[in-house]
């Protein structure tokens, strides 16, 4: 286990450390460096002892239930409600939907709203740097609806406000950007993307998956439409989400799916349907990890996102400073303002190769397309290496990515 004392801006690494059992283990015979942060957190044991507590104290189906146990259950999963709606500042908890994940989410909003209010000839735009969660389901809804998607192209990284408000008119439905790039690290401008938006009538989609965890979310504030993030990356469990979205909008909209909770009464002739946020969550639900999604959110809010904030962003400089030095580095994306990835290539090397050999060290990191194959295009290449840091790590971890990269280099050219 790395040793670090490193207390930066007063965020005492080494007890943060202390708290993730998976970053003890060792990975071919060296320790565990996690470099794969956006792709998913570690967790921490207050989030692995929650999990735990809850399948072993108080398993049950959750609001149909007058018993102890479905009662107990049914709090602790209102709770995580209430705790998703403070942590991005959501106006009331009805606007706190539960979902699998962002990609659910944008899903949801597309099929539901999108098939109610977009038409032959109307106009949806994203961006060059969206995951595929983001542009998938939009090519799909326009396919079907004989709609236009249209791109807000970028240049190096960051993307170019105006172009954008070329593309912005009367036909205009709905814009969908992602927040921070998950192949880059840029964080975009979605004040900005969004007041425009709604000064040319169109409603606005934020995908949060990546920025949820390092940036203060204020949705009111931002004043999007609909915003969604996943557990999963903000030191909580896989297979559970939040949509967000303005109240009278999900009121407006038709039911993602049918079965049961999302009904007010059923005839075989007839049904209606629940209030919100219910009527958009049909079936049983993932109860376990909506529980423990609180405690992942608590134990973010209790460490401080600043602080965490200041101590990536240390990491990502000093990160960046040593890539730049290595032989054939190439740095791709240098937005002025990014969260803790730094992706990058190496010439003549395919990433995938410099994965395995930094894999041989212990070093966790991701190659490829990152799930956004537009915006490789737009680069020229065909991957990137990824480097995404969370609270955890600590620069004697980047320096270990630094030596592995150079005898991978060497190895290799």
């Amino acid at each position: 286990m790395i040793q670090s004392n490193t207390i930066t801006k007063e965020l005492d690494v080494f007890a943060i450390r202390k708290q993730f059992p998976a970053l003890n283990r060792q990975v071919k015979g060296q320790p565990l460096v996690y470099f794969d942060n956006a792709a998913t957190t570690q967790k921490p044991q207050v989030v692995i002892d929650a999990l735990v507590d809850y399948y072993t104290n108080y398993n049950a189906n959750v609001h149909r239930g007058i018993h102890t146990l479905a009662e107990e259950a049914t709090a602790a999963f209102e709770a995580s409600r209430d705790a998703a709606q403070r942590f991005i500042n959501a106006s009331s908890r009805e606007e706190i939907i539960f979902t699998r994940g962002t990609t659910e989410g944008i899903n949801l909003v597309a099929y539901s709203w999108g098939r109610k209010n977009i038409n032959a000839g109307d106009e949806i735009i994203i961006t060059e740097m969206e995951h595929h969660s983001n542009i998938v389901p939009w090519q799909m809804l326009c396919e079907e609806k004989g709609a236009v998607l249209k791109v807000i192209p970028q240049q190096d990284g960051e993307l170019l406000l105006d172009e954008y408000k070329k593309l912005l008119s009367s036909k205009t439905k709905l814009v969908s950007v992602v927040h921070v790039s998950n192949a880059l690290g840029t964080v975009n401008p979605v004040s900005a993307i969004i007041q425009l938006a709604h000064q040319a009538g169109a409603l606005v989609m934020v995908d949060g998956a990546q920025s949820t965890v390092h940036l203060d979310i204020d949705v009111q504030a931002m004043d999007c439409d609909f915003f969604a993030f996943s557990s999963h990356k903000v030191y909580g469990p896989t297979g559970i989400g939040v949509l967000y979205g303005k109240k009278h909008l999900l009121e407006a909209m038709p039911p993602f799916q049918g079965g049961g909770e999302m009904i007010k009464e059923v005839t075989l002739e007839k049904t209606t349907f629940n209030d919100l946020p219910y009527k958009f969550e049909a079936g049983t639900p993932n109860i376990g990890d909506a529980v423990v999604l609180k405690a992942a959110l608590d134990f973010v809010t209790r460490i401080g996102k600043e602080k965490v904030r200041n101590h990536e962003i240390e990491l990502l400089a000093y990160a960046t400073e040593q890539l730049v030095q290595l032989p054939g580095v190439r740095i791709i994306g240098t937005a002025a303002t990014k969260v803790s990835v730094v992706s990058f290539v190496i010439d003549k090397i395919h990433p995938q190769d410099i994965g395995i050999l930094l894999d041989n060290r212990g070093i966790a990191v991701r190659t490829g397309h990152h799930c956004a194959q537009p915006l490789m295009h737009c680069f020229g290449i065909p991957g990137t290496i990824r480097a995404s840091f969370a609270m955890y790590n600590t620069k004697e971890e980047v320096d270990q990515l630094i030596v592995g990269l150079q005898k991978a280099i060497k190895m290799l050219l």
